[in-house]
């Protein structure tokens, strides 16, 4: 298939508002593609060249891409930065084209993607200017349109308005001609996060290709989620006996080990599926004393105080996720790493066990050793729950602590990979107000602002939540309090990299919301609220029937780099807030 085929269908894509659309136009496009060209599409409709546990970046400086379309049209750096101005996008500029083709023969999806690959994997001294030259000489092989799309993946702001659950429907519709496939593919994606190899297996085999996917050590699986509730009572009566875990405050991570190999190899996945292995080598060192061939394990890490030994806040931990400076990061924010549960051990899947029998895996690991401060590895502990009373009681020791609070599991229940549900509840401290914590939200725009916030730019943020059922982002507060005016500033520049100029096509949002500057969904923040309170405005959980949610006094308290978009804060998980929030109302 030629490159030029995929970028006409992209350009149908991103002037298409409807998703059930966008569906249709990527399954046609993987009904005329092959096994190797599908693995490609998938990862370039996303934006990246590999999976996320891999990563695609280029590293190529802005300015280095200024020069190279000066070149290109054969005019001034200072003119090229004028037209940037004008358009506002680095793809939009070359997309003006002006130059003509070096080549005879148009290149093809597997010709760009193995060019873009070189670029890529170009590194060391004098690699910016071999990159300039090889990054020239691939445009000029295009034509515009089909540059446009490769700039964009080269700056990672494609911003076709999709998701990888978008591409599960898509190969659903390519094979069976509708969804009836969707579920069977979501359970191998969750098992294999790898967009790529689940198309080419789908290609390749049709949906009998999909009862092959396993659980591979080094491929991370899509994380299971508690749902919330905010009564001991209450949760004990839905799980009836149980058990319960202090919930910390730090970054979750995967850790995959497996020693099969000539060489040992050592993972670590975080919650939105990055690797992040290079980052912790003092918990790698630990990790490969485990008494496993292979295994693949679930925990949380959190930075603490090697005077007091407590626990840091999260907005310390996560200074350690870092590229540079490892060793002085690893010497201020020393890590523990606690463990919470066993998926994969010496080459078979835990995960239809149920939790008793996982928590059994687990302690197998550390029987017999000695606990002492230096040590930074640990199962996490875990109580036994058999009436509110008690719960509560073990909830408020875990507070006492300074933790945010318990996880409390059923015994029985399987690991639902990519599910949430309540097979696991949170049960987190309360605050003052009536909403007991904070949600995570995802900044779909902003506004420009009045007053002194005028001179910034911008003056508030429009925020949503995630809808999983129609893979949509819901409004449900504009922010105008919680950051300095230096933050404003700094928001104001992370939000212009991602903008764009029309309602992101999974975007639901009332006219009378609309921001002066959309985003791509994309920046995850933390948002702390009074209460959640109807509105006939937010789209959050709005249908005919019923008026949406809306935050009542809500103020900006950081953000969630570890969460992807889709990993904020559910329809459901807010319904289920504002119906906690009104039996507390109603007990008071």
């Amino acid at each position: 298939m030629l490159f030029k085929e995929l970028a006409g269908v992209f350009e149908l894509i991103e002037r298409e508002p409807s998703r059930n659309a966008m569906t249709a136009l990527l399954a046609d496009l993987f009904k005329s593609a092959t096994a190797a060209e599908s693995a490609i599409i998938s990862y370039m409709a996303l934006g990246c060249l590999n999976p996320p546990y891999i990563g695609t970046q280029f590293n190529i400086a802005e300015k280095s891409l200024l020069k190279v379309i000066a070149r290109i049209k054969g005019v001034e750096i200072a003119q090229v930065k004028e037209d940037l101005q004008n358009v506002g996008d680095y793809g939009l500029l070359v997309a003006q084209g002006g130059w003509g083709s070096i080549v005879e023969e148009p290149l093809t999806i597997l010709n760009v993607n193995a060019l873009l690959v070189h670029i890529h994997n170009i590194s060391g001294v004098g690699s910016q200017e071999v990159k300039e030259d090889l990054v020239e000489q691939l445009i000029r092989s295009l034509d515009s349109i089909s540059a446009k799309f490769v700039v964009r993946i080269i700056l990672g702001k494609l911003r076709l308005g999709f998701s990888d659950m978008t591409l599960l429907d898509a190969f659903s519709f390519m094979t069976r001609g509708d969804k009836s496939l969707r579920e069977a593919l979501e359970n191998a994606y969750n098992l294999c996060a790898d967009i790529g190899f689940l198309a080419s297996v789908i290609k390749k085999d049709g949906s009998v290709g999909l009862e092959k996917i396993t659980i591979q050590p080094g491929i991370p699986i899509r994380p299971a989620a508690a749902e919330r509730m905010d009564d001991a009572a209450a949760i004990v009566a839905k799980l009836g006996k149980c058990v319960a875990q202090p919930k910390l405050d730090g970054f979750r991570l995967q850790v995959h080990i497996d020693k099969t190999g000539h060489e040992p190899h050592i993972f670590f996945f975080s919650r939105n599926l990055q690797d992040m292995s290079s980052m912790f080598p003092d918990l790698k060192e630990v990790a490969l004393c485990l008494p496993v061939e292979s295994a693949i394990i679930e925990g949380e890490a959190i930075s603490y105080d090697l005077q007091t030994g407590s626990f840091l806040p999260f907005q310390e931990t996560v200074k350690r996720k870092r590229k540079h400076g490892i060793d002085k990061v690893m010497q201020d924010y020393p890590l523990r790493l606690y463990f919470f549960d066993i998926l994969y051990l010496n080459g078979d899947s835990l995960l239809e066990q149920p939790h008793t029998d996982r928590r059994l895996a687990l302690e197998k690991l550390f029987a017999g050793k000695e606990v002492s401060k230096q040590e930074v590895m640990f199962p996490i502990e875990e109580v036994v729950i058999t009436s509110g009373q008690l719960l509560k009681s073990y909830f408020e020791q875990n507070i006492s602590a300074g933790l945010e609070g318990v996880v409390v599991k059923r015994t029985d229940a399987i690991y639902q990979a990519g599910k949430r549900n309540f097979n696991w509840i949170k049960y987190k401290r309360e605050e003052s107000g009536s909403l007991d914590d904070t949600i995570d939200c995802v900044i779909l725009g902003y506004y420009l602002g009045q007053g002194k916030r005028a001179a910034f730019g911008i003056g508030a943020l429009l925020v949503g939540i995630y809808n999983p059922d129609m893979d949509m982002f819901q409004t449900i507060a504009k922010i105008g309090t919680g950051m300095t005016d230096g933050e404003w500033r700094a928001q104001k520049k992370e939000c212009d990299d991602i903008r764009i100029d029309h309602k992101p096509a999974r975007v639901a949002c009332a006219k009378e919301l609309y921001p002066d500057v959309w985003v791509t969904p994309a920046i995850v923040c933390m948002i702390r609220a009074d209460e959640i309170t109807l509105s006939p405005l937010h789209t959050a959980g709005k249908s005919d029937v019923s008026m949406g949610f809306a935050l009542r006094f809500p103020r900006f308290m950081g953000y969630r780099p570890d969460k992807n978009a889709e990993d904020a804060t559910t329809v459901q998980e807010i319904a289920t807030l504002f119906q906690h929030q009104f039996d507390k109302k109603k007990r008071n």
